[in-house]
């Protein structure tokens, strides 16, 4: 499944909040994010059909084999990124922000240079 720029902002919140506070729910991502219990149940149901991220019992959410592979893919463009903007001069919250939004579509040809240029 190709996934929407939603879909991996997902699965990379999931990584983040799994590194901060160990296990956590649906719930968690709603307080992280403030998106709606709904749109947080939708995705989470949708990520989950797709083989990315199980949801055992209790509602614990963990990131599959692809779900991590695509999380940590998008956790390394916004911190690399976000770095590589902020040693070029932008604040540190507007180079986050930017990074955010463009770590989705920057092609893999173009983050590799940058990755290399960083190095």
């Amino acid at each position: 499944m190709n996934l929407h720029e939603s879909g991996e902002m997902y699965l990379e919140t999931i990584l983040v909040l799994k590194k901060k506070s160990g296990p956590i729910r649906s719930i968690d991502i709603v307080n992280h994010t403030g998106y709606s219990k709904p749109s947080v149940s939708r995705a989470v149901n949708l990520l989950k059909g797709s083989g990315y991220l199980t949801v055992d019992e209790a509602g614990y959410i963990t990131l599959t084999e692809n779900g991590v592979k695509v999380a940590s893919r998008m956790y390394e463009r916004h911190n690399l990124l976000t770095r590589f903007f902020v040693e070029i001069g932008v604040s540190e919250s507007v180079a986050a922000e930017d990074a955010c939004k463009i770590e989705h579509f920057l092609s893999d040809e173009t983050f590799e240079k940058i990755k290399l240029h960083m190095s």
